[in-house]
């Protein structure tokens, strides 16, 4: 086995320098003027104004961070299978998000965060013995991952939608041996994306960096020393936007505010939407903040069907909205986008209410 994982590296490593030798032209470019998101030169949603808010430069998003999902410990992998098959299926799983992609575009979505290391399959876990890295112990990156994720940043782009693209995730973060691991997986996917030509890419460092890191670099107090690594990298004059996200209710420290291209925040626990409102306004008074955009890119608050809920409030605040849905007790498998085995159509009423919501205010 181990034979044929250093034989598999070593494949796609010729093929990865045989492709980014003469990258294809790509389609989508994101860029940010002000507190603004563009998509090739013009500013999403141009024009659109919904109940009095301005939608014009928005980026509403949904978490999709099982979409390059596998589990590389066989004692827990079962756990994942297919209430089908009774087995699971990894490029399964990335074909059926590939296929769901144009749906959730014309309903409106343009981002979907994705993050090399995943997410609890379980939605919360206190312990999370599965092993899903794209990163080996030493920062060298496994070819099988970033095969399904090359699909799904090709569809992208071709749909003309953007990939939040986080690194690392609490939990799986220890699965690098050390320091000079992580900053060897941070230069190598950075690499990889721009040297493919990857312009429709936002960079999350890590989901959550106050929550449980093993890793000094990705805690707050460092990790935007990461932040800044990533911007210092450049191909052709061109590098990545790039920022990391708090847990729910946390306020962004001036540190990462004053390097961040852009804000992440997460509404988890905040369940009053006033709160919501409330988090931007004190994100915009960090010391260190200038005209940038503010987006939510994890929030597991709903209530699509009432006129004010946590994905109002965030529009009416001029900050954008991110979907978090996850399968809860006793549900099944059409039910939430971060529960292992993930259904990644519109399955459910929960999804449904937030795509219906989200069509009303993007006007698609």
């Amino acid at each position: 086995m181990a034979f044929l994982q250093r034989f598999a590296i070593v494949l796609f490593s010729i093929c990865w320098l045989a492709a980014t030798a003469n990258p294809p032209k790509r389609n989508t470019k994101i860029s940010i003027v002000g507190e603004k998101f563009y998509i090739n030169g013009k500013p999403t949603f141009k024009g659109r104004v919904w109940n009095g808010y301005k939608i014009e430069g928005l980026l509403p998003n949904s978490r999709m961070v099982q979409a390059t999902f596998d589990d590389r410990n066989p004692t827990t992998r079962a756990q994942w299978a297919y209430p089908d098959t009774k087995q699971w299926d990894p490029d399964r799983n990335t074909d059926e998000f590939l296929a769901a992609m144009p749906v959730w575009k014309q309903h409106g979505l343009l981002a979907v965060t994705l993050n090399l290391q995943g997410g609890s399959p379980q939605g919360y876990s206190k312990d999370q013995p599965w092993h899903n890295s794209a990163f080996n112990e030493d920062g060298s990156w496994n070819p099988y991952y970033w095969n399904r994720l090359k699909k799904i940043l090709d569809r992208a782009d071709e749909l003309g939608m953007i990939a939040i693209v986080g690194f690392f995730y609490f939990g799986q973060d220890e699965r690098l041996k050390d320091e000079a691991a992580v900053i060897r997986a941070v230069d190598n996917a950075t690499d990889w994306l721009l040297e493919a030509g990857y312009q429709n890419v936002l960079i999350e460092i890590n989901n959550e960096c106050n929550i449980r890191y093993d890793h000094a670099i990705l805690q707050p107090e460092r990790v935007h020393e990461l932040i800044q690594r990533v911007k210092r990298k450049k191909v052709k004059g061109r590098r990545l936007l790039v920022s990391t996200s708090y847990g729910g209710g946390a306020i962004p420290k001036e540190n990462v505010v004053r390097e961040a291209d852009f804000l992440l925040l997460h509404g988890n626990g905040v369940s009053d939407p006033a709160k919501i409102v409330d988090m931007v306004n004190k994100t915009r008074a960090v010391a260190g903040y200038r005209p940038m955009p503010i987006v939510f890119n994890e929030d597991d608050h709903f209530n699509f069907d009432k006129p004010l809920n946590n994905f109002v409030a965030a529009t009416s605040a001029y900050a954008s909205w991110g979907f978090f849905d996850y399968r809860m007790k006793d549900e099944g498998f059409d039910e939430g986008y971060q529960s292992v085995p993930v259904n990644w159509q519109i399955s459910s009423p929960r999804k449904r209410g937030f795509f219906e919501k989200l069509k009303e205010i993007t006007g698609l």
